[in-house]
């Protein structure tokens, strides 16, 4: 077994890749009465159209497959695994993103017996076309909130501008059109495509004895026979070939009181991979931080000004195939809005430069804030990142400590290209307005 030491946080990380494959990850944390620990593939809403094993032709799965198939892994013949756990005194869940799908639970008792039922129910999928049917009307009505809600359009507004012809600019869920054309076949398809051990990562963190838990996991694993695996071929879109497609302006109407504005920057620049790519993301969450923080002065002049108010917000999101900026608010002046935002992105390479004292508080109270996390096994396990070259959050805080004002003035000539920008509006439906 792997140790990696983090001398400077007195935590040690044991790794292990076991003969299938499987990526195993221990954190003991003597201390903690809780223990924390997830399963999860790189496969996601957005891996759609892929080889699936066994085969030499794509295949173009509806949109929702990913998180169909989420849904239904909990549910066994003859049992269901969240009522499993709970025998157990767990807490578990799961989630699926754009690039991965993660079940997880929590406990401070019978780990060993969890760790197994986690694993197992995971690596046993059972589908039957009464079930799917049945999902399919839990599902439309969890999208259908989600449509409902006037953010969430505001959030994938931007991405379909943004991204036309990627599949990130679907919902995670699906449509309610395109979950009626999953079959039991369709998630045997994609389950043998992507939920094999050598595609996939375990991260136990807690009071657990790293060497015990690292037997249990292997007794776990050599009591079961798996299919050879082939690496996923997943087919998705060049960033450069749909680049004149960014739909750069739209307006749509909802029930809502006040106007709603988000602003999209699509990146077009190269992103390194391995840790310089974490490096890459985590830069561009400081550059944000310093133009657009509630305590820049960017930000409070538009404060100031009745542009922004307490709802306005700014994320960064980066996985495999994407990465854009996006910053978004309810405001009663949309366009002036919009073109503040680009002024400010416009002239990055003026400010910056002016912030040298700023960027040392910046980087300090980043510290600060991944200490905390440093404390939350939650955080620990999902901060794991396995496309970043296995990073955690102990390696976060190397980046930081190197990290220069020029690395963030570098990032901002290359990834603030207007090019990329577009903007997204809902404005109130007649009869809504106040």
């Amino acid at each position: 077994m792997h140790k990696r030491l983090y001398q400077q946080f007195n935590e040690t990380l044991y790794s292990e890749t076991l003969t299938n494959g499987l990526q195993v990850n221990i954190l003991p944390k003597k201390d903690f009465h809780k223990t924390y620990a997830t399963f999860s593939t790189n496969f996601g809403s957005i891996d759609r159209t892929f080889i699936p094993q066994g085969q030499r032709e794509y295949v173009a799965q509806p949109a929702g497959i990913a998180h169909f198939l989420e849904h239904k892994m909990f549910d066994k013949k003859g049992y269901d695994a969240f009522d499993l756990f709970g025998e157990y005194g767990a807490d578990s869940n799961a989630f699926t993103s754009f690039t991965k799908t993660s079940y997880l639970f929590s406990a401070t008792q019978n780990i060993h017996e969890n760790i197994d039922i986690l694993l197992d129910f995971v690596q046993e999928p059972y589908f039957t076309e009464a079930s799917v049917e049945k999902e399919k009307g839990i599902i439309g009505q969890e999208i259908q909130m989600y449509n409902d809600d006037p953010d969430w359009k505001l959030y994938m507004g931007i991405l379909g501008n943004l991204y036309p012809h990627h599949p990130v600019h679907l919902d995670i869920a699906g449509t309610v059109n395109s979950i009626a054309q999953i079959t039991a076949d369709d998630l045997y398809a994609a389950y043998n495509t992507f939920y094999n051990p050598a595609n996939m990562d375990l991260f136990v963190v807690g009071n657990v004895d790293p060497d015990k838990t690292l037997g249990w996991i292997k007794e776990n694993q050599n009591k079961k026979n798996f299919e050879k695996f082939t690496e996923p071929q997943v087919k998705l879109p060049n960033q450069e070939a749909d680049f004149d497609d960014i739909i750069k302006h739209q307006v749509v109407s909802m029930d809502i009181n006040r106007p709603k504005s988000v602003v999209g920057l699509k990146g077009l620049d190269d992103v390194p991979v391995g840790r310089a790519g974490l490096a890459y993301r985590l830069k561009a969450n400081l550059l944000l931080y310093l133009l657009f923080g509630e305590s820049s002065e960017q930000y409070l002049k538009l404060y100031d000004q009745g542009v922004i108010d307490d709802t306005f917000s700014y994320d960064f999101d980066m996985e495999r195939s994407f990465h854009y900026a996006s910053f978004s608010g309810d405001t009663d002046q949309p366009e002036k809005f919009q073109e503040a935002i680009k002024a400010v992105l416009s002239h990055t390479e003026q400010i910056l430069p002016q912030l040298g004292s700023q960027f040392q508080l910046a980087k300090k109270e980043m510290m600060g804030r991944l200490l905390q996390r440093m404390d939350s096994v939650e955080a620990i396990a999902n901060s794991y990142e396995a496309q970043f070259d296995q990073a955690t959050v102990f390696d976060q805080a190397a980046i930081y400590e190197t990290m220069t004002l020029d690395d963030l003035l570098l990032l901002s000539h290359n990834f603030l290209d207007l090019k990329g920008f577009s903007t997204f509006q809902i404005q109130p439906s007649k009869g809504t307005q106040l």
